[in-house]
């Protein structure tokens, strides 16, 4: 069982902050638009798979600095070195890629995206894999798997981008490899919102403050069903949810709501 503490966590190849319940994550190498290399993927992957037993972050915020989200791959330290290696290397590396999808969908705590710049390649499916995306106008967001010879299917691209924003418009981003706008973005429903990029961090914080100050216990139940009923009838899908909310119903999180609302107050959740 890997644990982390929030509060002295030093991470060597992203930024990272904590404070009120919120770890921020900030991919931080701004003058290549903040590319990932093999060290970052599993960094992260290991990072994501802590906070399943770090109940002192509610909430986390993935960031990119200088103006851009994230663009994918290092084509020098990532891209060059795959060429070079035999079957075993590459499954090895693509199983730990598609690791740190299952690390973000597994951790029980909201991941909010500020998408603002570039959002390409690793970088499209780190915001895809998010739970909440804002981005602002200028965002440009592209599977780009297909430029470079690769197949679309990457890091749960095929499972997760259809039903973010159906078939026929996944098919076509992940064909095409081409950038989607902003606006197309959250006509689409990969954005829930687009922010002026001043606002852009302001509107993430806020949601994750909200998110940090609300039944965290329930978020994370909400998240496991969020995944678990994609691939169950609609029967087992309401046994599992009666079962989940019947949990709920036993955790003092649900008895301080019920008090506040017959005193007409406001609930102070605390997550048990």
């Amino acid at each position: 069982m890997t644990r982390l503490d929030p509060s002295t966590f030093q991470p060597q190849h992203f930024r990272w902050a904590f404070a009120d319940g919120i770890a921020s994550v900030t991919l931080d190498r701004p003058e290549r638009k903040n590319p990932l290399t093999f060290e970052s993927y599993a960094e992260l992957r290991d990072m994501f798979r802590a906070l399943v037993y770090t109940p002192m972050v509610k909430a986390v915020i993935v960031a990119g600095s200088g103006g851009n989200f994230c663009s994918g791959g290092d084509v020098h330290e990532i891209i060059g070195p795959l060429t070079k290696k035999d079957m075993t290397g590459l499954l090895e590396f693509t199983r730990m890629t598609g690791d740190l999808v299952k690390a973000m969908r597994g951790c029980p705590q909201p991941i909010v995206a500020a998408i603002d710049g570039i959002c390409a390649g690793a970088g499209a499916i780190v915001a895809m894999a998010s739970d909440i995306r804002f981005a602002t106008p200028r965002a440009k967001t592209a599977f780009l798997f297909t430029r470079v010879g690769l197949a679309g299917c990457d890091m749960g691209a095929c499972a997760i981008l259809p039903r973010l924003i159906g078939q026929g418009r996944a098919s076509e981003l992940l064909f095409t490899g081409r950038f989607m706008s902003a606006e197309e973005g959250e006509r689409w429903g990969f954005h829930n919102r687009l922010v002026a990029p001043e606002d852009l961090m302001t509107t993430a914080m806020e949601m994750a403050r909200s998110l940090a100050s609300g039944p965290t216990f329930a978020h994370g139940i909400t998240k496991t069903q969020l995944n678990t009923e994609w691939a169950v009838s609609l029967d087992v899908a309401i046994e599992m949810e009666a079962q989940a909310q019947a949990i709920c119903m036993q955790t003092e999180d649900f008895r301080r709501a019920y008090e506040a609302f017959a005193a007409k107050q406001q609930p102070k959740f605390e997550g048990n």
